[in-house]
């Protein structure tokens, strides 16, 4: 008489907890993409910003100069090395640090670029 239940393959298991991460990661992501407006400091500044030679830069046709440890944040609100930018004319909110150097960067959306026309 077999009293035991009959153990389960271990690769069903294994496939279980990949559809479950798969499944969380898919519901993180859609509910990161619902959020539509970031909260800027009440300090920052609009402009456009070419990046020439990192960690000089155009802001509004004048030549600025990134901060050490200099945060840009892209579309995404994720982080983008400088030297991915080079070249590249975009519309951006920004934040001095007080020695007058830029210190935080966000690359606007199209709808935020939209908001922050007057």
């Amino acid at each position: 008489m077999n009293r035991c239940l009959p153990k389960p393959a271990p690769y069903l298991a294994a496939w279980r907890i990949a559809l479950l991460t798969a499944l969380l990661c898919f519901g993180a992501s859609a509910m990161a993409q619902v959020t539509t407006a970031r909260p800027f400091p009440p300090t920052a500044k609009l402009g456009a910003m070419l990046i020439t030679h990192p960690p000089e830069m155009l802001i509004n046709g004048q030549v600025e100069r990134l901060s050490p440890g200099a945060r840009i944040r892209g579309t995404n609100n994720m982080l983008v090395m400088s030297g991915a930018l080079v070249g590249q004319s975009l519309l951006v909110a920004y934040v001095r640090e007080p020695l007058g150097l830029v210190h935080e960067v966000w690359v606007l959306t199209e709808a935020e670029a939209q908001l922050a026309k007057p």
